[in-house]
């Protein structure tokens, strides 16, 4: 799924974020990416951390393998 992708991507760039400031950067709707964080949560692309009433989402380290191979696929369609 692309917002998948994008959620995954996005999070990669930053150490954490929450599901507002992701939802703010993909300019979608709340309902829409929390679904997916759900899911990209139960691949376990994707840690939680609760803080207070704050949720941090991170790649976890299969996450950030996953990234990676994303990416080659980036690059292969520039040439």
């Amino acid at each position: 799924n692309h917002w998948r992708i994008q959620i995954l991507l996005l999070v990669n760039l930053s150490k954490s974020l929450t599901l507002d400031e992701i939802v703010q950067e993909l300019k979608a709707n709340t309902k829409t990416i929390s679904e997916h964080t759900r899911r990209l949560v139960q691949a376990g692309l994707i840690n939680k951390k609760y803080l207070g009433r704050k949720v941090l989402h991170s790649l976890s380290p299969y996450g950030k393998i996953f990234v990676s191979f994303l990416r080659t696929f980036q690059h292969s369609q520039e040439y």
